[in-house]
């Protein structure tokens, strides 16, 4: 797909340069180091441990429950000499309240640059141990919380996880989130979209046969609910971190609200918090990732993304992304995409999703050779946060 693609009209016109980076009302507004411009909250451009980074969230929801982060820095001992540097990225697709997500943002890194000091090393079981954690750290605070705010039960978010430490990148996931991976294709002088995610939606058949044989005696455990698969006939994610009412029969009780308790106890964990881990080797032909809440795949297959990225200049290139994802979503249901652009919050969701993009650039010169001296040190977190709320209260952009 060239310049002259269907996708690449859409895209174009809807892509407008910075203009001083102002909000709706014509101030310039800056958010923990990102921009804020109505529903957008956006890092055009930054630098991290091993290239460049390009980053945005728009809200759909009354209450933003999609969060995302970036931190560039000491990652432990790597097992590449002394204190190397490294790029930790995270997309968490909350549902039922932003809490979750806001949990693993606070959390998850923290956790994981602990087990990797004790370790001496990043690894697949330091990954793990951090979700793990991180899970547990939050069912412990849903249950100290269940006199008050038992709705919390019912809050969770799909956790998807990148980290780039000494030339290795690996990719943890949990839900429907998607990282794929832009790759030079030497034969058609083009990029290549490579998925480095696997996604636990029961939409997907391998899912709900994994379901199948984990709960072999619960016909129930996968129902197919106005024309959509379903988790038990509720979520559509068979692992996550939280929601907890479908983890620990505890929680299967009053005041949790009627529609979240089962008629039957259960006694195994319905839901799972054991992430997919995949590793890779970075090479020159990887040129970088987009790490993406599922309301941007939603609209965009892997292939448009990645030749958006590859086409188009680097700042503001997640909000791009965004904006060609909003753009289909408009097609979609016959109107324009400026009519769409004055839809609410809250209302909006009908519309599309929350969407988080992260597009992290990757390059050969740098990956794995910065030490703790010239390696830039960034933290950034997107979305969901409280230094953002503000952000997220005018409409349109």
């Amino acid at each position: 797909m060239g310049r002259s693609s269907p996708l690449m009209k859409i895209v174009r016109p809807c892509w407008k340069p910075n203009a001083g980076e102002r909000t709706v009302d014509g101030s310039s507004r800056n958010a923990g180091g990102g921009r804020a411009d109505g529903l957008l909250w956006y890092k055009d451009l930054g630098r991290h441990a091993a290239g460049e980074f390009s980053m945005a969230v728009v809200q759909a929801n009354s209450l933003l429950e999609d969060g995302s982060q970036l931190e560039s820095g000491p990652m432990g001992s790597c097992g590449a000499g002394s204190s190397p540097h490294g790029t930790f990225i995270g997309v968490y697709d909350g549902h039922g309240g932003p809490e979750t997500a806001r949990y693993i943002a606070d959390n998850l890194f923290r956790n994981l640059k602990d087990i990797v000091s004790e370790e001496q090393e990043m690894s697949v079981d330091c990954i793990r141990r951090a979700f793990s954690t991180t899970e547990d750290g939050f069912i412990s605070f849903v249950r100290k919380q269940w006199s008050i705010s038992p709705q919390l039960a019912s809050v969770g978010s799909c956790c998807l996880v990148g980290i780039i430490c000494a030339g290795i990148l690996y990719v943890a996931n949990l839900g429907d989130s998607r990282a794929v991976l832009g790759r030079l294709d030497g034969e058609e002088r083009g990029i290549a979209a490579v998925q480095m995610t696997a996604e636990h939606n029961a939409s997907n058949e391998s899912v709900r046969n994994e379901l199948r044989s984990l709960h072999p005696h619960d016909s129930q455990i996968v129902v197919l609910k106005h024309k959509v698969w379903r988790v038990k006939g509720i979520i559509q994610i068979s692992r996550s971190i939280g929601d907890a009412y479908l983890k620990d029969a505890e929680f299967n009780r009053e005041p949790l609200l009627a529609k979240f308790r089962l008629p039957q106890p259960f006694g195994t964990s319905i839901l799972s918090a054991d992430p997919s881990i995949v590793t890779r080797r970075l090479c020159p032909q990887d040129q970088f990732i987009i790490f993406a809440s599922d309301g941007l795949w939603e609209h965009l297959s892997n292939q448009e993304a990645v030749e958006i990225v590859h086409v188009y200049p680097r700042a503001g290139i997640a909000r791009r992304l965004i904006k060609a994802a909003l753009k289909e979503a408009a097609k979609k249901r016959e109107m324009r995409y400026s009519d769409l652009k004055k839809i609410d919050r809250g209302i909006r969701r009908h519309f599309h999703d929350d969407i988080s993009v992260i597009v992290v650039f990757l390059d050969p010169g740098l990956i794995g050779k910065y030490s703790s001296s010239d390696a830039p040190v960034v933290s950034l977190k997107g979305g969901v946060f409280p230094s953002h709320a503000d952000a997220t209260l005018s409409s349109g952009f």
